[in-house]
């Protein structure tokens, strides 16, 4: 299975005064580019380009403790590159996290770390590590906004050694910028959905070319059973925290898009989980023989890179890889999951991406909690609007009654599966306008028993 993103608790109950799961795509929909949007857009990429720059030749302020043998580093400088508006100039921030590093929890005590710059105030936001880590800045009250950070990467194994000065020396500093509401606009917003789209067709163009078979239906080609738009919609929900989608709805997905749309290829390279589940899409790599190198055996006719690191930071590989994991654990489905799946892949896509967060485990559960529901494959719909005089407690599954939708609750059975399941519904439907109509074709070959 993959892992996730993300380091937040997970919560339980969604509010049934929160928008329906259609209004979350529409009112990414809304988020059309405007002449400011666009002008704004250039100077956020500007500044974003600028930092980089300006980061490339700052050197990090490593600090040892001690003599001789006894020699330690004492943390893991990182540095920040802010902009006063005010003064219309760049300040360098250095900062100092703790070493070995501390698991942050938001809601337990503050994270402990040193300003090294003298006059800058600094203040802890979130995160820890290379793709989340973010801090808020000011200088005599002037607030900054931060357009680049600089983070070093160690060697772990040199750390068990306690080699301290090889730990420095090849330490590899990583220039990027994790979200931050300076960087945010609609514009990258809606170029980030165009990016991932055109990914995921190119993987699925690619998988085409390669005639790369289905193993979950005999004789058709794997680019002929995964969507493109359930490939995106995964490359979001993986970098969408349950916390942030309970809170703030469309704009959590929000968020992910922009950071897609401004740092393209590069956006989520570095994330990684507490499951040490890498890059985009969370492939994992446990003992060398984790989920995807168990891909890159199975599928050997989509020529997927052969190293962990590079495959799976790599967005398009990443993406064949995950058409080709869905079509895996759909091959190991009941006959009757894959038949409903082929005739309404965008609605049975709950089970494919049920499996890639949880295993086969998840999907068996979910199935049973289906039946016990009363709720058919076939009777399962889009989803539609809650009528505020009937709401249902979330997440949910929506069950076709006539031509309208009601939500059903989804008991608890894995309560990160369930919120996984409840983030595909409410936004797949905004990449699905944006697929073309083949991508649904009806099937034209059997359903292997």
């Amino acid at each position: 299975m993959t892992g996730h993103a993300t380091h937040e608790v997970r919560p339980t109950l969604l509010d049934a005064k929160h928008a329906a799961p259609g209004e979350a795509a529409a009112s990414i929909e809304e988020a059309a580019p405007t002449e400011v949007s666009r002008n704004r857009r250039e100077a956020i990429h500007d500044l974003v380009t600028e930092a980089q720059t300006l980061l490339t030749g700052v050197e990090l302020q490593y600090v040892f403790t001690g003599d001789g043998k006894n020699q330690v580093l004492r943390g893991r400088p990182v540095a920040f590159a802010l902009w006063s508006e005010t003064k219309q100039e760049w300040i360098v921030a250095h900062i100092e996290l703790p070493r070995p590093p501390t698991k942050w929890n938001p809601n337990g005590k503050p994270l402990a770390f040193r300003t090294l710059t003298p006059g800058i105030e600094a203040r802890h936001v979130k995160g820890t590590g290379a793709e989340r880590l973010m801090f808020a800045f000011s200088r005599d009250g002037d607030p900054l906004k931060v357009y680049g950070r600089k983070f070093p990467v160690f060697d772990n194994t040199l750390i068990k050694r306690r080699q301290w000065s090889a730990v420095v020396q090849t330490a590899n500093p990583i220039v990027y910028l994790p979200f931050t509401e300076d960087t945010f606009d609609p514009a990258f917003v809606r170029s980030g959905k165009e990016f991932l789209m055109t990914t995921a067709r190119q993987a699925i163009a690619e998988l085409r070319l390669a005639k790369v078979p289905s193993a979950a239906f005999r004789g058709e080609l794997l680019a002929d059973v995964i969507p493109p738009q359930v490939i995106t919609t995964l490359a979001v929900i993986e970098q969408t925290d349950d916390k942030d989608y309970i809170q703030k709805r469309a704009l959590a997905f929000n968020e992910v898009l922009s950071q897609y749309g401004l740092k393209r290829e590069e956006a989520y390279r570095y994330s990684l989980s507490d499951a040490n589940a890498l890059g985009p899409m969370q492939f994992t790599n446990r003992k060398r023989n984790g989920t995807y190198a168990y891909v890159v055996r199975r599928c050997r006719g989509a020529k997927l890179d052969p190293v962990f690191e590079s495959g799976a930071t790599n967005l398009l590989n990443a993406m064949k890889a995950t058409a080709c994991l869905l079509d895996f654990n759909l091959a190991a489905m009941r006959v009757d999951i894959r038949r409903a799946y082929r005739a309404n892949p965008e609605v049975l896509g709950i089970f494919p991406v049920a499996a890639y967060n949880g295993g086969s485990r998840n999907v068996t559960k979910l199935y049973r909690i289906l039946t016990r529901m009363n709720v058919t494959l076939d009777a399962l719909s889009r989803p539609g609007v809650q009528l505020t005089s009937a709401s249902v407690a979330c997440p949910c599954v929506w069950k076709a009654e006539g031509m309208d939708a009601r939500p059903v609750r989804i008991p608890r059975y894995n309560n990160e599966n369930r919120w996984y399941i409840e983030k595909y519904q409410s936004i797949v439907s905004l990449f699905e306008s944006a697929a073309p109509k083949s991508a649904f074709a009806p099937p034209s070959a059997g359903v292997r028993e």
